[in-house]
């Protein structure tokens, strides 16, 4: 049991229970990747609208939206994940300088 005046907030453990250990440790670059994925998803999803304002007939244009919606849903929840990860990284220990001579201690 935690006692009262324990510094460690709820919000972080429910965090790094939600994120895969390899992944809590490698925070900035999920991240990274992440907005990354998301952003070229959303340039899918964008693409597909366009393409299905400009279909020939229906079938087609029908076909255009399915796959522009399950690219921009996908982007949502890469954005989602990418702003989960920069809160967890916002939230976890901040990283001491090493003394001279000394490795830096991983996170």
């Amino acid at each position: 049991m935690h006692a009262p005046d324990d510094d460690t907030t709820a919000s972080h453990s429910v965090l790094r229970r939600l994120i895969r250990p390899w992944e809590y440790r490698h925070l900035r670059a999920v991240e990274a990747v992440r907005f990354s994925a998301g952003g070229f998803q959303l340039g899918v999803g964008l693409v597909l609208v366009s393409l299905g304002r400009r279909a020939g007939t229906e079938p087609e244009r029908r076909k255009c939206f399915r796959w522009a919606a399950w690219f921009l849903v996908m982007a949502a929840l890469q954005f989602l994940g990418g702003f989960l990860d920069m809160a967890a990284d916002r939230s976890a220990a901040p990283r001491t300088p090493a003394s001279p001579g000394q490795p830096p201690r991983p996170r």
